[in-house]
């Protein structure tokens, strides 16, 4: 071997060396663009799926369920608080140059719009925020009575609160006009029946943004009893739409702001049932009434000595409720991170619904003095209840896999995406990534000092054949003591 390693010349190792780091470097490249893109090593995924190494059939078998060739599908859902485009998300665009909503996020609202009011097509399908605006004034120079045309420009052309709620009532006005109308020809014949339900499903939406409007504007009682009004229609089963609105989120938030915590009860109880689909804000209130009772008077170190009460302990579990439904919330309520403006869509247990709610209930928790302590004293025991959220949950289904590229999609760019469970670098990047860096490191060392780094490998392996010499003469040894048919014999077995 001394020999042999004695006739290489420096430039054999400084060619080894390099071929190597740049071997190492490609892999290491390829590697992190893989985990980047689908979360996952490549080496591992290989592994796994075609070698079968460090796993078992039913591993592989979620894995491909899982991944299904392709992005899982997710639902997304209309934002109950979204903001105006005109007076609200444009006004943050002109202050600081950054776009607040998505190109995917309008044309999910362009598609709500085409659905709810079947008319302005055109309008509503229009990129260019201005060609929008256009088209709605030319909608109302055709038809004045147009409720849609002022419903495109109070969301669009207004600039202030004030101006968006006075295009509002120009459009209630007609819209009711209209409704009335179809309401009474209505069970004539399917086409005045589709009518009737495109003047019902205006009528909705306008009486929700006036409310919407009065809240803002800190008439907070009036935009109460019209909530109130609207959800009583819901129970006359005058409008089917009511459910994907979630009207009663706008109800809770607002009976929150005047403190009518006894109003956000007898919600609770009617709207957090397990029949009935979720929502931060559901959960997220639930947490904050409960936590209400004792938090106050809550102190970690006293807890710790005596125990949890039952009140403290019903107060906990439903903080781990809320955070097993959504865990990225918790950083928005206590300003671990930044808010930004929520989107016009929303999904449900992703950062995007985490940001929806804080935006406007961070204001509540802190009303209820001790609710955030009581939060960041005990928010992160949830994840040792769910080890493998992905996989099993306590309360709820395990947590979706397909919520970070979701949430990519409804958020800006210049937004850090909150990813659950957080991605650790895999063993293989790891062991690539050292691999890389020693033998960049050789190359370097061997092309600067190539004499020395001759006589070290030398001596290294000089060092490592001492080493090894006791175990070869063992082995010696015991090959001498064995029968020589007993290799053949072992084989056979």
């Amino acid at each position: 071997m001394s020999i042999f390693l004695g006739s290489l010349s420096p430039r054999f190792y400084v060619a080894l060396t390099g071929t190597s780091s740049l071997i190492s470097g490609i892999i290491l490249i390829v590697e992190w663009w893989y985990f980047r893109k689908y979360g996952t090593s490549f080496i591992e995924q290989v592994s796994n799926n075609h070698l079968a190494i460090g796993s078992d059939d039913n591993e592989t078998n979620t894995n491909q369920t899982a991944d299904g060739g392709g992005k899982q599908k997710f639902k997304v859902w209309r934002n109950p608080l979204n903001l105006f485009r005109g007076s609200e998300y444009n006004r943050f665009q002109w202050v600081t140059g950054q776009e607040p909503l998505t190109f995917y996020d309008m044309n999910l609202s362009a598609q709500d719009h085409q659905t709810y009011f079947t008319i302005m097509q055109k309008a509503w399908r229009e990129r260019n925020p201005q060609a929008r605006i256009r088209a709605a004034h030319q909608a109302l120079k055709e038809d004045p009575e147009c409720a849609a045309g002022y419903i495109l420009l109070a969301e669009e052309e207004a600039t202030t609160i004030l101006e968006a709620e006075r295009l509002f009532k120009k459009a209630l006005k007609c819209s009711e006009v209209l409704y009335r109308k179809s309401q009474i020809l209505q069970h004539h014949n399917p086409i005045l029946e589709a009518e009737h339900r495109r003047d019902t499903n205006v009528l909705v939406y306008i009486k929700r943004r006036l409310a919407m409007c009065a809240r803002k504007l800190g008439r907070t009682r009036e935009a109460i009893k019209m909530m109130r009004d609207l959800l009583l229609f819901q129970l006359m089963k005058e409008f089917p739409l009511m459910n994907m609105l979630n009207i009663h989120e706008n109800l809770m938030e607002a009976l929150l702001e005047i403190q009518a915590y006894a109003d956000v009860q007898a919600l609770l109880h009617k709207y957090d049932d397990i029949s009935l689909p979720k929502s931060a804000t559901i959960c997220y209130t639930a947490a904050l009434l409960k936590a209400r009772v004792v938090c106050d008077k809550f102190s970690r170190e006293v807890a710790t000595k005596r125990g949890l009460s039952a009140a403290e302990l019903s107060a906990v579990e439903a903080i781990h409720r809320a955070v097993e439904f959504n865990p990225h919330a918790p950083k928005y309520l206590l300003e671990m991170k930044c808010l930004i403006l929520p989107p016009e869509h929303i999904l449900k247990r992703g950062d995007s619904e985490a940001v929806a709610y804080a935006f406007y209930h961070l204001p509540h928790w802190k009303h209820v003095s001790g609710a955030l302590n009581l939060l960041h004293c005990t928010w992160e025991g949830t994840f040792r209840m769910i080890p493998y959220p992905l996989e099993k949950g306590n309360l709820f289904y395990p947590y979706p896999n397909c919520t970070e590229s979701a949430d990519r999609e409804l958020l800006p760019a210049f937004h850090y995406v909150s990813v659950y469970p957080k991605k650790e670098w895999p063993l293989y990047i790891m062991v690539v990534a050292s691999v890389c860096t020693i033998t960049a490191i050789l190359a370097i060392l061997t092309h600067q000092y190539p004499e020395t780094m001759i006589v070290c490998a030398k001596t290294i392996t000089e060092f490592l054949s001492l080493l090894l010499t006791p175990f070869a003469v063992i082995l010696e040894k015991v090959d001498s003591l064995m029968p020589a048919s007993m290799w053949h014999l072992l084989t056979k077995i």
